[in-house]
């Protein structure tokens, strides 16, 4: 649009995130929010928001860049061909649905394409060593097996390839092989514009499978897709001061930031182009953190909603009361509520219009006083803060959405 208006507006162009959250998942909705754009070459200048401290923003916002850096690839240039997707409207590709094996019992089978939820895809390695516990996973373990399922790999710029496979009359499931030299967005697009819509697609966070033998990372906690990054240090002079740092996980195994980030700007950015019926993380070799990383990529892409989803703003001088605090004993009421979305906006000034689509909304409305929203509609009013969260609670009962939390929250187990 800039371009149509002429020269005299080729101005740069910024980026953000604005209500990402805090933790894991903050970080996984702005790589896909700023990286994806990032890695189509839109962007002059960024902006990570966190309901966090800020020195954690900047840390997130460096590395998007440098991932940028390492994941573009200049050098191996698509020719310039037809879009298969509307980049300014999502539509999901039509696929026709396809049966594969599951990791059940022998002749169990799982349905993807088409209609069908999008699924995760582990190795026959990382499930070896996770399935001891399969039982004990909840709906957050794999689903197929990659080797079991007869998936069809090709190099998208192989013409004679890819014309066997359209040839084909029986739907199969393919990928992008491993070793290509293309930026993994540029691949996968390039597939999806070339392949029989027939055919479903597994993406992948990258085009080639982790190697590092890191077993701090493979026996780090990994119960929960809710599990925050950050901690309080119990160092007394930073607990008086509130300040949250890094816990010693994230200090030591700051590569897990890098892997999360790729993971979220190439597989989250193909989702939102509406390309994908099955994913595979494969850059992070500790099964469970792939298997997490997996579920919370398809969550905060909208493609598949397994838990709890929160819109919560960064601090500024408006916000009514402590955000960090807050949203942690909203999470703690409210973590077991699957598909319920809660926005946790600071003030009324711009709370109510970025509460995107929240089913409730928790804005500051005075200082030591709370509003509730349904939507974007104010119906409780300067609610005290002690009494809010059970307030909140209860209106969400009134609705219809609330369920009790089981006695045992069944999560990602620890993979030893």
């Amino acid at each position: 649009r800039l371009n149509e208006l002429g020269t005299d507006w080729s101005y740069p162009v910024h980026l953000g995130v604005t209500e990402a959250g805090e933790g894991e998942d903050a970080r996984i909705k702005s790589a896909i929010g700023i990286g994806s754009l990032l890695a189509d070459g839109i962007g002059d200048t960024i902006r990570v928001s966190l309901t966090e401290d800020s020195p954690h923003e900047i840390p997130v916002a460096k590395a998007l860049i440098e991932n940028i850096k390492k994941t573009s690839n200049n050098e191996h240039r698509t020719s310039n061909i037809e879009l298969s997707f509307d980049p300014f409207s999502y539509q999901r590709r039509p696929s026709e649905t396809l049966a594969v094996g599951g990791i059940g019992d022998p002749g169990d089978q799982v349905r993807l394409g088409g209609a069908e939820l999008i699924r995760v895809v582990v190795s026959q390695s990382n499930f070896d060593k996770m399935a001891h516990k399969i039982d004990k996973m909840g709906d957050y373990k794999p689903e197929i097996v990659y080797e079991l399922a007869d998936i069809k790999e090709v190099d998208p710029r192989d013409e004679n390839a890819i014309a066997r496979l359209n040839e084909n009359s029986t739907s199969q499931l393919v990928t992008v092989k491993d070793e290509v030299d293309l930026p993994v967005i540029s691949a996968f697009r390039l597939l999806a514009t070339r392949l029989h819509p027939r055919h479903p697609i597994l993406l992948k966070d990258a085009l080639r499978r982790s190697t590092a033998n890191d077993k701090a990372r493979m026996t780090n906690d990994e119960r929960s897709p809710n599990d925050r990054m950050t901690k309080e240090q119990p160092d007394a002079s930073i607990r008086g001061s509130g300040f949250v740092i890094p816990s010693t996980f994230d200090i030591r195994h700051s590569s897990f930031l890098q892997t999360l980030l790729t993971a979220s700007t190439n597989i989250g950015s193909l989702l939102c182009d509406g390309i994908g019926d099955a994913i595979l993380v494969q850059g992070e070799e500790a099964p469970g953190q792939a298997l997490r990383l997996s579920y919370n990529v398809l969550q905060a892409a909208g493609s598949r909603i397994f838990k709890t989803d929160y819109v919560a703003c960064p601090s500024c001088g408006r916000t009514l009361f402590n955000l960090q605090t807050t949203t942690a004993k909203i999470k703690e009421a409210t973590s077991h509520l699957k598909g319920v979305k809660i926005a946790i906006m600071g003030c009324i000034v711009n709370g109510p219009g970025e509460m995107a689509d929240a089913d409730f909304g928790y804005v500051g409305g005075a200082p030591g006083k709370v509003n509730l929203y349904v939507g974007k509609t104010a119906v409780k009013f300067n609610i005290p803060e002690a009494e809010a969260v059970d307030r909140l609670k209860d209106l969400i009962r009134e609705h219809g959405k609330w369920t009790e939390p089981a006695s045992t929250v069944r999560g990602l187990e620890v993979v030893s």
